[in-house]
């Protein structure tokens, strides 16, 4: 009976091993970083199989465009099109640096330039459809910086239970330095707008055989087992996507 019950009372204590602290605060203030002020939008378009070729020419021309502007406080993190998930796709990852302020202004200014309105007028003939969503990255994940090449990325996307976030965001926190030995981590995000309670993970890798490499070899190190045991019951559906980067791409 005694060792019943203290049999009972490890496993009670198992269940409530990684209890997350009361809610004090919107999740998007507790787990996004606090020394910068960045926003980060995805958009993710559908492209008409015979269009793929001059809408990644005409977006590499946009792109550089602005980057050689400094009144547009935005940037093209990476463009990427996609190679194993869903097919004749692009997606672009953008940063704003001043948050929603930022924004505004560069949207402001685009409305304005005729250049632009052009690009969009254009670049609407070329697609089926397309969705966006803004972001914050993870107080503990590498903010995303140019690298060089050849690399293929994997974007990994989980729809989480609503309510669920800190949770992650606790799990993970302890459990990214069990990926980044290879410096595959890229950067780690959560929706702000869009479709809610949704993660993004960025890895590069040198090819798929690397990927798989890489990934067994976390399974060997001791507490990443841990991180997935917790964090599955959170997930209620995830996507993995594997992505080439366009020519004009900092993350290559």
């Amino acid at each position: 009976k005694s060792f019943a019950n203290t049999s009972d009372e490890g496993w009670l204590r198992s269940m409530f091993a990684h209890k997350v602290d009361a809610r004090k605060d919107a999740h998007s203030n507790l787990l996004s970083k606090k020394e910068t002020s960045n926003l980060y939008k995805i958009q993710f378009h559908n492209v008409k199989p015979e269009c793929m070729e001059a809408y990644n020419k005409m977006s590499d021309e946009v792109q550089r465009e602005l980057h050689r502007d400094a009144d547009y406080p935005c940037e093209v993190i990476g463009s990427w099109n996609t190679w194993y998930g869903e097919q004749d796709q692009a997606v672009h990852l953008w940063r704003y640096s001043g948050g929603y302020p930022a924004l505004t202004e560069c949207l402001r200014k685009l409305n304005s330039n005729m250049a632009y309105l052009a690009f969009r007028k254009e670049r609407s003939k070329m697609l089926i459809s397309r969705h966006n969503q803004l972001l914050l990255e993870f107080s503990f994940w590498n903010e995303p910086v140019p690298r060089s090449g050849p690399n293929i990325y994997e974007l990994r996307t989980y729809q989480l239970v609503p309510g669920t976030m800190i949770e992650w965001g606790n799990n993970w926190a302890r459990a990214i330095k069990y990926r980044q030995e290879n410096n595959e981590a890229v950067g780690g995000f959560f929706t702000q707008i869009g479709e809610l309670y949704v993660v993004h993970h960025l890895w590069a890798y040198k090819d798929l055989q690397s990927r798989q490499e890489t990934r067994n070899t976390a399974w060997l190190k001791e507490g990443w087992d841990v991180n997935v045991h917790y964090t599955m019951p959170l997930i209620q559906k995830m996507e993995s996507r594997i992505m080439i980067p366009m020519e004009h791409s900092p993350l290559q």
